[in-house]
């Protein structure tokens, strides 16, 4: 309930000037300070920042919630593959049970490594480990796949321990709201601070808000990306349907359920398509239904209906329903793009 009701305050147009600017404003100044605080004691050397023997690339974000890191992450892999590149991806692995170092496998459940992580390798079979520290991760990465080359680190920017060589800040396509700081705004860090010096790419979807605005953080083009649900949607036995089909109106009863950051976007996309929707669901982002089961809608009409899900919340889901159908998220990148990435990470190889 505070969660949506903070939601809507940061995304209006002109907040107020109201009991909850007087109650929220000092405590964004003072998580702002925090924040500058804990970046200054890694820069001047107070923590320690360490580095890993291969280069390492961070795909984050600033904005709270989902920005699409994950399949920009399994896009960039998969082209980095093409080219004869050997990458593994390293992650925190939010919300899992085990605080160990942990390999992903394809035997992994969400519970023991994190819905993303876990997604990301059944989609990109590269090299995965997961562990608080980026750091230890990576190593024990290095250590079991010695002949890995490039380091992708999902969601770093914050994680300061990990020394990186270029870093990706993804913005979602519902821009930066209000433009405040947590918990006044939906900013985890301030897009004015020295700290955007070392941003090196923005990316950035086509119908995104804050395109002309975000090309002052970046000396680099700004990366214009399409994301866009694929046509097929599969499920865990075997079976695959074509969205096309669920564009009538005397259909089965369809229910979209969605456990992410943006629930609605995945429902929008859905309808975009011609998808005639019965239902839709939202969930809290990460939403474990091994512990808090299936919604009740799924069960009052389990016998006649499609439910179309997220692939990170397939990776949960197909645990009690094999049947539901997971709708993959594509992201396109250029060549042009790959190559300017690659170029940043012969740069820094070269600088040391």
């Amino acid at each position: 309930m505070l969660r949506r009701w903070l939601e809507r305050y940061w995304h209006q147009p002109a907040p107020g000037r109201g009991l909850a600017d007087i109650v929220l404003l000092p405590l964004a100044f003072l998580y702002g300070g925090i924040v500058k605080l804990r970046r200054w004691l890694y820069v001047n050397g107070f923590f320690e920042s360490r580095s890993l023997p291969v280069p390492v690339v961070v795909v984050g974000n600033v904005v709270v919630g989902g920005a699409g890191k994950t399949p920009l992450i399994i896009a960039l892999v998969q082209d980095l593959m093409r080219r004869g590149i050997r990458v593994g991806v390293v992650a925190r692995g939010y919300g899992r049970s085990s605080r160990e170092c942990l390999e992903v496998r394809i035997g992994s459940t969400a519970a023991e490594v994190g819905d993303e992580p876990l997604l990301i390798h059944l989609r990109t079979q590269v090299p995965t480990f997961v562990a608080k520290s980026r750091w230890e991760a990576g190593n024990a990465l290095l250590s079991a796949y010695p002949g890995t080359e490039i380091i992708i680190c999902d969601d770093g920017i914050q994680h300061l321990a990990l020394r990186r060589d270029v870093q990706l800040c993804v913005f979602p396509p519902w821009g930066i709201g209000n433009g405040r700081l947590l918990p006044a705004g939906p900013l985890r860090e301030s897009l004015q601070g020295a700290w955007t010096n070392t941003i090196d790419i923005v990316v950035q979807s086509v119908e995104g808000k804050n395109l002309q605005s975000l090309n002052q953080l970046t000396q680099e083009p700004v990366w214009e990306i399409r994301r866009d649900l694929s046509g097929i949607a599969h499920n865990a036995l075997g079976q695959a349907i074509d969205l096309a089909s669920l564009a009538v109106k005397d259909g089965p009863l369809i229910y979209a359920i969605a456990g992410i950051a943006n629930p609605e976007s995945f429902f929008s996309m859905l309808r975009a398509r011609g998808v005639v929707l019965w239902g839709a669901i939202a969930l809290k982002d990460h939403y474990d239904f091994a512990v808090k089961g299936l919604p009740k809608e799924l069960h009052e009409n389990s016998e006649d209906m499609v439910v179309l899900c997220t692939e990170k919340d397939a990776v949960k889901l197909w645990t009690l329903m094999p049947e539901a159908f997971a709708v993959p998220l594509e992201v396109s990148l250029s060549p042009a793009q790959v190559d300017c990435l690659l170029r940043l990470v012969n740069q820094r190889c070269v600088e040391g």
